[in-house]
């Protein structure tokens, strides 16, 4: 029974028993746990990535007028991540880090929700970055967007960095640019320390990134795959359900 007193359904009763039976969990988030909070997916139907053109990281570097036009976007609000709040996905993730059973989120996200819903920043590798605020590419010193923004409006005034006056840019990952690598090397080193992997809302079509549901299922780890679509690593999963985030892992760690 679920706390509300209705009979849990056998997949979800079998969620929570492979999530019981596991000492170390390694939750990979991709962009569906947020689409719950109301952020549009990039590379959906509605993504943003089909009504507007990536800028690729190269073209960002090279171009002044490419810069300006990121920050436009940036500030006009059309990735609506600011004022997003995170849902019951979020939440019950936190809930399984804080009992010790999550040992690290692995995420493609760049809204910070994870950290928001109270899982420690030491706890969430970000492959993707950060899109809460700015660093310059050159000595990586950190910047709020807030005193970019004002600058930004007042006089479409692009920010460049105070100590080295290099490029300063959003913290995320962007189209064209290489990953992180500590990143990368932290996901795979807890990838490989993992006895269930649970990949939820990635569409898992991104790789390197993708890579990590594998490699944890050939290194003997369990898998499982919440997302709403199938995807191509369905059939290597111990478990797979097509069902909504927040209500599927409510009911899954209440």
């Amino acid at each position: 029974m679920s706390q509300h007193g209705d009979p849990i359904p056998g997949h979800i009763q079998q969620l929570r028993e492979m999530i019981r039976q596991s000492r170390r969990i390694v939750v990979f988030t991709g962009a569906g746990i947020s689409t719950e909070s109301g952020i549009p997916d990039f590379r959906g139907p509605q993504g943003v990535w089909n009504t507007q053109t990536p800028i690729d990281f190269n073209e960002f570097v090279a171009s002044e007028d490419v810069r300006r036009e990121s920050w436009r976007r940036k500030f006009s609000g059309e990735l609506k991540l600011e004022g997003a709040e995170p849902n019951a996905g979020h939440q019950a993730i936190t809930s399984l880090v804080r009992a010790g059973k999550v040992t690290h989120v692995i995420t493609q996200n760049v809204d910070g929700l994870h950290q928001k819903s109270g899982t420690p920043d030491d706890q969430v590798i970000e492959l993707h970055g950060n899109a809460s605020y700015a660093s310059c590419l050159s000595c990586g010193r950190r910047y709020e967007l807030e005193t970019i923004r004002q600058a930004f409006e007042s006089d479409g005034r692009i920010p460049y960095c105070d100590d080295c006056s290099g490029i300063v840019k959003t913290a995320t990952i962007s189209f064209g640019q290489a990953m992180p690598v500590t990143e990368m090397q932290r996901a795979e080193e807890t990838t490989l320390q993992c006895d269930l992997f649970m990949a939820i809302g990635s569409s898992l079509v991104v790789y390197p990134a993708a890579g990590f549901p594998l490699l944890a299922r050939q290194n003997g780890a369990r898998l499982i795959i919440i997302n709403e679509q199938e995807t191509d690593l369905d059939p290597f999963c111990d478990l797979v359900l097509h069902e909504k985030i927040g209500p599927t892992l409510s009911q899954a760690v209440d």
